[in-house]
């Protein structure tokens, strides 16, 4: 990707499920045992309270997210971008997108989790407001701590 110009923004489509698992296990779930399989992602796609939104370069997956809405709380279950497109403001392009979308639907807080080994998703997460709430050993099958973050959106009046 060249610049953040050329990204494109907009919700998955069917044929989208396979290429965001294969991302999803070889980004997010490496070294796990691997949950978000094609059927996984394609369930998500149907769910009337979930967005699946993908970036692209063209028309190359550069990224994607997947956030699922209640009614004050939002949680971003996964958010990846591809190698070669990072530190270009794909990830946060996403995450504004979706931070917008929570507000329209009347979200107050989003939350997430994330490998508390991942260093550089901790610092981005928090460069865009999040904050540490808990850290959860085995969190991963068992394998990995996880750190639990949240970011208050709503506007206090």
């Amino acid at each position: 990707m060249k610049t953040s110009r050329e990204l494109t923004l907009k919700l998955a489509a069917p044929a989208d499920a396979a290429p965001i698992a294969a991302m999803s296990r070889e980004l997010i779930e490496a070294g796990l045992p691997w949950s978000w399989t094609p059927e996984r992602v394609a369930r998500n796609l149907v769910q009337a309270d979930t967005l699946v939104l993908t970036a692209r370069d063209g028309a190359a997956l550069a990224g994607f997210a997947i956030m699922q809405f209640g009614e004050e709380r939002a949680h971003l279950s996964l958010l990846a971008v591809r190698p070669d497109c990072r530190r270009q403001g794909v990830a946060r392009r996403m995450l504004e997108w979706l931070t917008a979308s929570a507000l329209t639907a009347g979200i107050a807080s989003v939350k997430l989790e994330l490998r508390a080994s991942n260093l550089d998703a901790q610092r981005f997460y928090l460069s865009q407001g999040y904050a540490e709430t808990e850290r959860i050993p085995g969190y991963y099958r068992g394998l990995e701590t996880a750190l639990r973050m949240r970011r208050d959106i709503r506007v206090k009046s």
